[in-house]
């Protein structure tokens, strides 16, 4: 287990909480004055109020709620959504509506979940040729169902 720092940057803002001892995300709240309507396919940047500093070597990714996508149809739109250790910025979601109803996005609706995972950090090496696999270019449904 390891440390992350959250700043408050607006009064009303929610740490991130876990909401069982098993859970593997701990779920983000909206901090909005109004509450928010999306209509079917419209998308919109939630603010959440905090900022926050990942330790080097570590990203935080941003996943939907699976009760808001299957009761609701709302996801969060670059998911996983990536935090980057060195970004100081407020954290927002991106949410969209993929359900057939208009949904109303209320002040400090848990609207996210943030886990957080350790990068590994790569070389890049240009080459002639790769090495061969029993698969080689096979791709999207090559090995079946």
């Amino acid at each position: 287990m390891f440390n992350v720092k959250f700043i408050k940057l607006r009064a009303g803002a929610s740490l991130p909480q876990y909401q069982t001892k098993g859970a593997a995300g701990m779920d983000l709240c909206a901090l909005i004055e109004e509450p928010v309507t999306l209509k079917p396919m419209e998308r919109a940047a939630l603010p959440t109020g905090l900022a926050l500093e990942i330790p080097d070597g570590f990203e935080a990714q941003i996943r939907p709620r699976s009760g808001l996508a299957l009761k609701n149809g709302l996801t969060v739109l670059n998911a996983p959504g990536t935090i980057d250790s060195d970004y100081r910025g407020e954290l927002q979601i991106i949410i969209i509506n993929l359900g057939k109803n208009t949904e109303v996005i209320h002040n400090g609706d848990r609207i996210a979940q943030i886990v957080f995972a350790p990068v590994v950090r790569v070389n890049c090496v240009l080459a002639e040729a790769l090495s061969v696999t029993e698969r080689q270019n096979g791709g999207f449904g090559s090995t079946g169902i």
